[in-house]
Formats: structure tokens, sequence, C-alpha cells
């Protein structure tokens, strides 16, 4: 078995417990390829040739390791070094025992919906074939000011968003700045996208719900800085006029799991005692 492993350059004992694996594994007999989450694409990482992909970090790892990963279906272990840990299956004590089960074939694969997204300026594509696992988000900029988002669904005209910024969510990011900004919670399984306005003005407030194969077109209005973000970690500068267009990805996230597969409620509950 080819197994990579991801660590998080800032996280010192990230790079410790890699090493500490990366060791365990060849004593198994396995191979193994070792990188950054921060730098792996520009590594020329081999994700094509790799069995498994193990992350070690928290939340945001993950995201970067399931848009890696996400092409060539490659199934991920997260190790939860960071606080709440939505997307780790395990925390660090685990590892060994994780680690058995995955070389002997024991765990299920989760596929979780993820997003892509492109840029229109002018009638010309921009940027193309951005994917998220949590969510797509038009916001301000550094200036407190509303943008106008004028958002159809399937060519058809929905309304003018008037606020802070509106955010596309798939049901993993429904936890996330989705919910945040007032979303509903959606279990990981369902086929269907999100808009959650952020902190709308005079204008619709309410979320809504819609099914997986809906394309929604974000046109956007200003005379000052707006941005699209990508699970909160790639950004682009918008322009007045710039069409954001953003519908469920060919790519799906691979997780792997050894837990039931209806585990996510109480998961989630478990979590969010952290933070209520």
């Amino acid at each position: 078995m080819f197994i990579g492993i991801l660590s998080h350059p800032k996280i010192p004992i990230s790079e410790t417990l890699g090493g500490e694996i990366q060791e365990w594994l060849h004593a198994q007999g396995a191979r193994t390829w070792v990188g950054s989450s921060w730098s792996a694409e520009e590594n020329d990482a081999p994700l094509g040739e790799l069995d498994a992909l193990i992350a070690l970090g928290g939340d945001g790892t993950l995201l970067r390791t399931a848009r890696l990963a996400a092409p060539h279906a490659l199934p991920m272990l997260g190790i939860n070094l960071g606080r709440l840990g939505f997307l780790a299956e395990i925390t660090p004590d685990q590892w060994r025992w994780a680690l058995n089960r995955i070389l002997i074939g024991d765990f299920w694969v989760e596929k979780r919906l993820m997003l892509r997204v492109e840029v229109r300026r002018d009638g010309e594509q921009v940027h193309r074939d951005l994917d998220a696992l949590n969510e797509v988000v038009v916001s301000r900029g550094g200036v407190a000011r509303v943008v106008r988002v004028t958002t159809e669904v399937n060519d058809a005209y929905l309304t003018t968003y008037v606020a802070d910024g509106v955010i596309v969510s798939t049901p993993t990011g429904s936890t996330a700045y989705a919910l945040a900004a007032g979303g509903p919670i959606l279990s990981p399984e369902l086929d269907n996208l999100a808009i959650v306005p952020i902190a709308p003005h005079l204008s619709l407030a309410r979320p809504l719900i819609l099914h997986a194969d809906a394309v929604i077109s974000m046109r956007v209005r200003t005379d000052h800085k707006i941005i699209l973000t990508t699970d909160g970690q790639a950004y682009i500068e918008l322009q007045d006029g710039d069409r954001v267009v953003v519908a469920s990805s060919p790519n799906q996230a691979h997780f792997i799991r050894f837990g039931p597969r209806d585990y996510f409620h109480q998961s989630l509950m478990e979590r969010l005692q952290w933070t209520i």
C-alpha cells in the first residue's frame, strides 16, 4: 500500500507525528510519501498513485487536502490537531489503531459534495475550475459597505441581495461560515446547496435550499472592493459587473470512516457542546 502523509507547517507536532507515522508504516511494509498540506500541489505530489492520504491538522488542513485529493478520488484520513475537527475522523492517540484498519481494508468511504466556481468578466472566463468543499463567498472587502449581488438560479432571476455578502454552501459547509450567518445545518449525505445572505439589508434574509443540480449565477455591482473566497483560503478580487457561477463539482471529497454510517448528528452535538 502506498500512503501519503500531509503535515501542517505551522503546527510543530504535525511534522513530528507525521515522522512517527511514516516510520511505523515502513515497518508494516507500506510505501509512503510525505509533504506539506500548504505546498503539496506545487511539489508534484504523486496523488494519482496513492492508495490513501493522511492529513495532520485542523479543519483547514482537511479542506486543502480535499481539494488536492478529490480529482483523484483519493480517500483521506483526518487526524485532528485543531479545535473542533468537524472533518477529522480520529484524535492523535488513535492513529495506530486506525492505520491497522486501513491496511486490512476495514473502513468505509464517505463521499461529500463539492462546489465548482468560475468567474466571467465581459462575457469571458477569467477564472475557472475552482473547487471548494465548504463554501463559496462573495463579500465586501475592507470597507464596511454593502454589496449588491443579482442572483439567478438555473438562468431564472431569484433576487438581488443587498448585504455584506452571499454564501453558497455545501452540506459540509453548513456547519462553518453558513452556520455563523444563520444558515441551516444539513446532513452531509444530502444533495443540496444552500444560499445564505450575510447581514442582509432590506432584501431577502432567509436561507434558500436548492438541489445539487442547480446552477447559481451572481452578478456583483459595486464601486468598492469585493472579493470571492473559496473555503476561506483562496480569494479573488472581483470587479463591478463580474459574474460568479457556482455549481456542483464533478469531483467529490472521499473521507475514510470507521464508525456507523449515521454518525453525523451525534458527532455534531459532541462538537457543538464546546461552543454553546
